[in-house]
């Protein structure tokens, strides 16, 4: 894999877009924080943690996304379900990202506090390539 993978192709909001709010600028910022991390951390052998990296990367586009639309929550929970609310069952964006959001973090409940995980580089990669993917429709669904 390389130095940063195909997060390279993907781009950081610009400041500029008055059609975004700060905040959430600032959460897909993060979000592409989070792919990078995840693809550093996998190239490092530290899959565990780089799919919990995956899973934050694509929990930040959905709190990016529901804020756009005035809503925040304080809980994980709260946020996927919310995002299933507002974009999936709507097919606003394609329902697999509410999928894989759900998913994602099942990975990383078990690499963060289980022990013989089973999570592989492969379902690491897997998952970095479903929050690539998601980004790039958080980005195009936002303008």
């Amino acid at each position: 894999m390389e130095s940063c993978g195909q997060a390279c192709d993907l781009q950081y909001p610009q400041g500029g877009d008055s059609s975004l709010k700060e905040y959430t600028r600032k959460l897909l910022n993060k979000a592409l924080d989070a792919i990078e991390a995840a693809e550093g951390l996998l190239n490092m052998d530290k899959a565990e943690i780089a799919a919990g990296r995956a899973y934050y990367a694509m929990f930040y586009m959905a709190e990016a996304l529901l804020y756009e639309k005035d809503l925040q929550f304080n809980q994980h929970g709260q946020v996927i379900a919310a995002y299933g609310r507002e974009f999936a069952k709507t097919n606003e964006l394609d329902p697999k990202f509410h999928h894989w959001l759900r998913s994602g973090f099942d990975t990383r409940i078990s690499g963060d506090y289980d022990v013989d995980t089973g999570i592989s580089s492969e379902i690491v990669s897997e998952m970095i390539a479903h929050a690539r993917e998601f980004l790039s429709a958080a980005q195009n669904y936002l303008g």
